[in-house]
Parts: C-alpha cells; structure tokens; sequence
C-alpha cells in the first residue's frame, strides 16, 4: 500500500505543495519539447520526400555544429562561419542526392533506409578526421545568444528562466512555423507533397524527383544546423549529441512520420514527459527516468496507435 501511495499519489500532492517547483519542471520540459520537435522535423521532411527513416539526421547535427565551431576555431568570423556551414551542408544535400539518392530510385525503402546507416558512418569518420573527437564549447558569445537567467516570482516562489533556453524556444518555433508555412503553401511545398504521395505520379506531371530530394535534404541540413546550435550552446558540441537526436524516435512514434504538427505535439509530450517523470517519480525508483520514458510511451502508441497521434492510418485490402 505505501509502494502503491508513492507512486500514484505523492508525486501529486508534491505538485501541489510546491507548484513553483512544477512550473520550473514544466518550462525545462517544454524547452526541451520544441528542441525535441525541431530535430523530428528533420526526419520528418525527408520521410514525406523519399518514405525512407533518414537514420543520419542525428549526426547531421553534430556535423553542422562540428563545422560551425571548427571553422571558427580555424580563424573565421562568427557569422561567416555560419554562412560556410549553411553552404557546407548544402554541398552535402547536393552530394547525397547526386551519390547516393539518384542511383536509388525505385529500389526497396530498405535499401534506402541502409544508405543512411552509410552516410552516418562517413560523417562520423569525416567528422572526427577533421574536427577531432573532443567536445567543443558552441560560439555563444560570438553568435550573440543570450546567456544568464531571468527570475520570475510565480505562485509564491521563484522561477528561473535561462536567457539562453527561452531563444532556443523562440527560435524553434519560428522556425517551425516558417517550415510549415513554406511546405503547406508554396509551389515547392505542394511538390513535395506530391512527390510524398507518389514518387512516379510526381515524376508524369514534370516535378523534378531529384530536386525535390536535394531541397529536402538541405532544408533538414539547416534544421539539423540550427539545433546543434541550441543544443550546444545549451551543453557542448559532441558526438554524444547524436543520441539525444535520436530521441526523435520517439516523438515521431507518437506524431505520425509525415506530420508536422505531430512532430511539434509529439516533441512537447515527449519533453514535458521526461522532465515530470525524472523530477517527480525519478527518485522513487532510482532516477534514470529520462533516459528510457520517451520510449515506454513510443511503445505504448505502437500497441495501441502505430499510426501516431497525426499520421494516416494504413487501410490495405486482401
């Protein structure tokens, strides 16, 4: 019975005894959410261009971050550096695209699926032949992203929003919403959907597959840019920081791989979830929550909802 009371009752009644603490625990887990939804929107998009889990999307991260702050560290000004790591990546959208994707069309998704497994491990190797295998210190200052914090007196306490937390937040957001908006309401947009729908269609109207595939991979070449930046400036640029990209499994599992808005509601449930369960329930059974909840609630959709919150569900008739 005490086992049972502290786990289903206590954690709430310490909610309630320090809602201050809940609010702080709340703005951490949101924080994380939109950062969570900026990387499944990576994968998101290649999906929706080539129905094949982009498994290079977390090193693509690390990658970009990796360019951004080695070509700083080589002597280039901040935002030129920015610039060169915005073109670097398109190099590498063009490169896979012309290498790896055109000799690819119309074979199974799991020959696709297998070419990224490659292009991971190459950004790996050229990662670490290049930039090392150390972690780097992200170019805060330089990029004049704002450090320190903000105290707010919120329901008899204190809240501490990090400066650096609430840009990444804005940012993100932004970003989705521009991303959203440019998929749903352009020419481009609308050929990608196409080309999501049928690869063969597509082509029998004149949309360029390839094309489309290279804006694709660009434009998540950008997504992964950005949120290395945040997560770096938030803790350092590592390689590590591929596992934390691959927490976009998760999110996607339970906003469907070929929505938007999915990913954007599946990041905020996944990192609300995770800092709720390791502040609340994690001393309870030893802490370690954060680490493996997104997954026990992936799991759970996938019994009970493959398809995700946002996704289409699948009717085949036998």
């Amino acid at each position: 019975m005490n086992i049972l009371y502290a786990l289903f009752v206590d954690p709430w009644v310490q909610m309630g005894q320090a809602p201050d603490l809940l609010v702080q625990t709340l703005w951490e887990g949101l924080v994380s959410g939109v950062l969570y939804a900026l990387i499944a929107l990576g994968f998101v998009l290649i999906f929706k261009a080539s129905g094949v889990f982009n498994f290079a999307q977390g090193i693509m991260v690390v990658f970009s971050a990796l360019t951004l702050v080695g070509l700083h560290e080589m002597g280039v000004p901040a935002f030129l550096a920015l610039g060169l790591a915005v073109a670097v990546m398109f190099v590498l959208a063009v490169a896979v695209e012309r290498v790896v994707l055109r000799p690819l069309v119309n074979q199974p998704d799991i020959i696709l699926f297998m070419a990224t497994f490659g292009i991971t491990y190459v950004l790996i190797g050229l990662g670490e032949l290049i930039f090392g295998g150390n972690p780097k210190r992200m170019i805060a200052d330089e990029l004049y992203l704002p450090k320190g914090a903000i105290d707010l007196k919120i329901l008899g306490g204190f809240v501490s929003l990090q400066k650096i937390d609430i840009a990444a937040a804005v940012i993100a957001a932004v970003m989705i919403a521009a991303l959203a908006f440019f998929f749903q309401k352009t020419r481009i947009g609308r050929a990608l959907r196409a080309v999501a729908d049928s690869h063969k269609a597509a082509l029998s109207v004149g949309i360029s597959l390839n094309q489309i595939w290279a804006i694709v991979w660009f434009t998540a070449g950008i997504v992964a840019l950005v949120t290395g930046i945040m997560w770096g400036a938030r803790s350092e640029v590592s390689f590590s920081l591929q596992v934390i990209a691959l927490k976009a499994l998760p999110v996607l599992i339970l906003g469907g791989f070929t929505s938007v808005p999915g990913a954007i509601v599946g990041g905020l449930i996944i990192g609300i979830g995770e800092k709720l369960g390791e502040f609340y329930w994690g001393p309870l059974v030893g802490g370690g929550i954060e680490s493996w909840l997104a997954y026990g609630i992936a799991l759970a959709f996938l019994l009970f909802r493959p398809q995700g919150l946002f996704g289409e569900k699948i009717i085949e008739r036998i």
